[in-house]
């Protein structure tokens, strides 16, 4: 069994087991240039510069949003024993969790404010998200999963189309995101 390993600093070892397919893509889609651009990325604006100690990267957090996640569908599963299981909606929430921050310019929401002010369209992280997952690398990296996997993922991370709980572990007032 192939394996890949992520050393985080809040929730320790998170493993990609590359022998399963979505597993897979997802550790090409950590591997890729819009991805990799993240660890550059400040999770806390200019907190750095004040605490010196909140040096968190969305690289870093984005990873652990996919970890939760993947901790949060096996309750789902868990909790939906009986009825029938939708693994390709969980496979699009669990791709959408760990891409969902793609698009932060630096210094993350701190950039977006400047970049409303010089009307820069590319400075909102969500527009900027949307456009890398279906335009850039990732999309190939992800239509390894299905032709209209990215779209799909884009999609949810948007809140469009059909809403399943899949989406409440995305998106909501108690999703991955915010639990990471």
């Amino acid at each position: 069994m192939a394996k890949q390993r992520v050393r985080d600093p809040l929730h320790n070892l998170i493993v990609f087991d590359t022998d399963l397919q979505l597993e897979r893509n997802l550790w090409k889609a950590i591997c890729s240039r819009p991805f990799q651009r993240l660890r550059r990325v400040k999770q806390l604006g200019f907190s750095e510069l004040v605490f010196p100690g909140a040096t968190h990267t969305r690289f870093a957090h984005s990873v652990g949003v996919f970890h939760t996640a993947r901790e949060l569908m096996k309750i789902v599963e868990q909790r939906g024993k009986g009825t029938e299981r939708e693994e390709a909606r969980e496979q699009i929430a669990l791709a959408a969790a760990l891409v969902h921050d793609v698009g932060h310019g630096p210094f993350s929401h701190a950039f977006e404010t400047v970049g409303k002010r010089l009307e820069l369209k590319l400075a909102d992280h969500e527009k900027m998200s949307d456009w890398l997952i279906r335009n850039s690398e990732l999309r190939e990296i992800l239509k390894d999963m299905g032709s209209g996997f990215p779209d799909d993922v884009a999609d949810m991370i948007k809140k469009e189309g059909r809403q399943t709980v899949h989406n409440v572990v995305v998106s909501s007032q108690f999703d991955a995101d915010r639990l990471d």
